[in-house]
């Protein structure tokens, strides 16, 4: 059976957009034309990709293999067009990042603001979120997450250097409680703690003793999924909270939060900009692959 590679790349765009109407307003064409093509890929392959309501387009069984599988193929092909038509000028287009709330340094501002000053052609899309997923079948360019969760047949770039966190508390709360002297002595302390979503447990406090890692699973007053909500409590005086040292330094060095625990809170391999492995990485991604390596 010879592929349809139009019909391939459309249902791709649907998978990625979960939308008749956004895939067929990304290609320029009717929702009907999308959902008769999506049809007859269907009926070629016999078998059900899409589930449709009245409000939602999903995979199927089915459909979610195909996509696994066609997605990567189709990117690279994308970057390989992008790439010879930027050979012409500067680099363009839409580059979607995914980028870990906790990447300090990445999201800070200026970097991504002195990027878009000098490519003033390429429209930046980012995604904030700590979900795990494949940036590939989600049609993204490139994701910036810590290294250590990063998969190996991804090409990395250090965006900075190792990082570490840290167990942290406002004075005053010090003053009333003391500092604990050791991680399992949290248990008798008051918490803030973190989880990305809802209905997850909150996340362990990880730390290292003697060079041996363990976690502590505080039980915490107060969890929230929101990082600047935790700091905020934390400069309260409402408990101990963890985090990257870079999210909490602004408030350590103007000294509204002392770090606790520190002896057990060790370095570890910090934040990269990580993409997949192709033989032409499209100009927009390399634009901002130099951009970081200029600016490191």
């Amino acid at each position: 059976m010879e592929p349809d590679l139009n019909a391939l790349a459309v249902f791709a765009l649907v998978a990625e957009e979960k939308s008749f109407r956004a895939a067929a307003d990304r290609m320029g064409v009717t929702r009907s034309a999308v959902s008769q093509t999506i049809k007859r890929l269907e009926e070629v392959l016999a078998i059900a990709l899409v589930q449709r309501t009245t409000r939602s387009v999903s995979l199927t069984e089915a459909g979610e293999a195909l996509f696994g599988e066609v997605a990567p193929a189709l990117a690279d092909m994308r970057a390989a067009v992008e790439a010879t038509g930027d050979l012409r000028g500067r680099p363009r287009g839409q580059l979607r990042l995914a980028v870990s709330s906790i990447a300090e340094r990445f999201l800070s501002g200026p970097f991504l603001a002195t990027f878009a000053e000098a490519n003033p052609e390429i429209q930046v899309d980012i995604s904030v979120t700590d979900e795990e997923f494949d940036i590939v079948a989600e049609g993204y360019d490139a994701g910036v997450r810590l290294g250590e969760v990063i998969e190996q047949d991804m090409i990395a770039v250090p965006v900075a250097g190792d990082e570490r966190q840290l167990a942290v508390c406002a004075p005053g709360y010090l003053q009333r409680f003391g500092a604990p002297s050791h991680p399992s002595e949290l248990a008798d302390h008051r918490c803030i703690g973190w989880r990305p979503k809802p209905k997850v447990p909150p996340y362990r406090w990880e730390f290292a003793e003697k060079g041996k890692e363990f976690s502590v699973a505080v039980a915490p007053e107060i969890t929230t999924n929101d990082m600047a909500l935790m700091t905020k409590l934390a400069v309260a005086g409402a408990g101990i909270t963890f985090g990257m040292e870079e999210s909490f330094r602004p408030w350590i060095e103007r000294g509204e939060l002392v770090p606790v625990l520190e002896d057990y809170c060790p370095r570890f391999a910090g934040f990269y900009l990580y993409y997949p492995s192709r033989r032409n990485v499209a100009p927009k991604l390399r634009a901002l692959i130099d951009h970081l390596r200029r600016l490191g």
